[in-house]
């Protein structure tokens, strides 16, 4: 009987994790044929399976990574898996913003289109600095993106209708942003919710700065994903985590859904400026929709990265 007891509570507990791990798929299969898409991270995690599933749909698929070997294992994997020669990477290290303004100069050269930009790269919560002096977090999940969005707007605006997609998080709700000290760094967890807090506020004052102008903007929460954030942490943090992501945590492939929907849906263009978790818009904390504050920050972040 104990045995039997021991089956139901191993069945109920895996039955009761499935349930919290259930998620969307986006299944609509429109085709992006002579369309680019540019991937910031797109090496790996959610990046890398979201660059599989534009180019499955046809699009040129432009991953951009620090890491030049990773990145040509990547595209190798990705040509692979969605049967696609139509895709490439280029370097770009969102911690230096030499090196975002000199990859923006190669990118417009080379490309002449820039339909959809994935803001998806991330760096976990750290206590380190980017070349610039900014905390690490801020600098590479805001900062350089901001600045990467920027340098790359005309062309976007030229091939509208066109869209940027910002990965954020759910918890950003556990912090606000100080206008006093936006590169705070003594704490990393708040420095990483700041962060995301910031994306968010990006990707509306975004969308209000170019209503009309053919430019949509979406913030994502992915949903918490098993991707390679640990690498950064001790060992026995990334086997702990990787027991807890096993068992709470969604695979990449999963977490791009959202991502994938904002990217080409019909539906998701009806929410410019939106916030979106599992492929349907959600809402916000009130302090996260305060269209002020995120006008400010926008103005603060082009004093941080000299933006004329």
């Amino acid at each position: 009987m104990y045995f039997l007891y021991t089956i139901l509570a191993a069945l109920s507990f895996y039955y009761v994790l499935k349930w919290m791990k259930r998620r969307r798929y986006f299944t609509e299969l429109q085709r992006l044929d002579g369309k680019t898409a540019l991937i910031t991270g797109g090496n790996s995690g959610i990046g890398k399976e979201t660059a599989i599933a534009l180019a499955r749909r046809g699009a040129r698929v432009i991953i951009a990574c620090r890491d030049s070997d990773k990145a040509v294992k990547a595209v190798r994997d990705i040509k692979l898996k969605s049967h696609s020669l139509n895709v490439l990477h280029m370097e770009l290290d969102l911690a230096n913003l030499r090196s975002v303004k000199d990859f923006c100069t190669r990118f417009l050269h080379s490309e002449k289109r820039l339909d959809i930009l994935i803001n998806s790269a991330g760096m976990p919560s750290v206590l380190d600095w980017t070349d610039n002096g900014f905390s690490m977090c801020f600098g590479v999940n805001h900062l350089g993106h901001f600045l990467l969005t920027n340098l790359l707007l005309h062309r976007l605006k030229e091939c509208a209708p066109s869209r940027v997609v910002t990965l954020t998080c759910s918890i950003y709700k556990y912090q606000k942003l100080n206008f006093q000290d936006l590169n705070y760094n003594l704490l990393p967890f708040f420095t990483y919710c700041r962060s995301k807090l910031a994306n968010i506020y990006f990707s509306q004052e975004l969308a209000r700065i170019t209503e009309g102008k053919g430019v949509t903007s979406y913030a994502v929460h992915p949903g918490f994903v098993q991707s390679g954030w640990t690498c950064h942490y001790s060992f026995l943090f990334r086997m702990l985590m990787t027991v807890i992501m096993w068992m709470f945590f969604v695979p990449c492939e999963v977490g791009a859904q959202t991502v994938v929907y904002c990217a080409v849906s019909d539906e998701a263009a009806k929410h410019n400026g939106g916030y979106f978790v599992d492929c349907r818009p959600a809402s916000l904390r009130p302090f996260a929709r305060d269209a002020g504050v995120a006008k400010k920050l926008w103005e603060a972040s082009e004093r941080m990265v000299k933006l004329a």
